[in-house]
């Protein structure tokens, strides 16, 4: 019987109660991030299905915050760049 238990401690990684233990606290973290995120365990397509989604169009709101801050930006820049190109041109 201990050849038994030391195969299947070594085939688990450990103690099969420490592994159970661990096994467990792991599953109550990854559970608690993913309800986060907003993930249903009883719904898990749909709920994966939504956070793409809501990843996609967070993606897309991104881009345009980005575009409007190249705008503002570049009503100062662009003309700063091209005076200071004429100023230098000139010497």
């Amino acid at each position: 019987m201990s050849d038994h238990h030391n195969s299947l401690g070594r085939w688990m990684g450990g103690s099969p109660f420490w592994v159970l233990l661990r096994l467990i606290a792991l599953s109550v973290v990854v559970g608690v991030i993913l309800a986060a995120l907003g993930l249903d365990p009883l719904n898990i397509l749909s709920s994966l299905e939504s956070l793409i989604r809501h990843l996609f169009n967070f993606g897309f709101e991104t881009v345009e915050r980005l575009w409007r801050y190249f705008l503002l930006g570049a009503v100062i820049v662009i003309p700063l760049w091209f005076i200071t190109r004429i100023a230098s041109r000139g010497r």
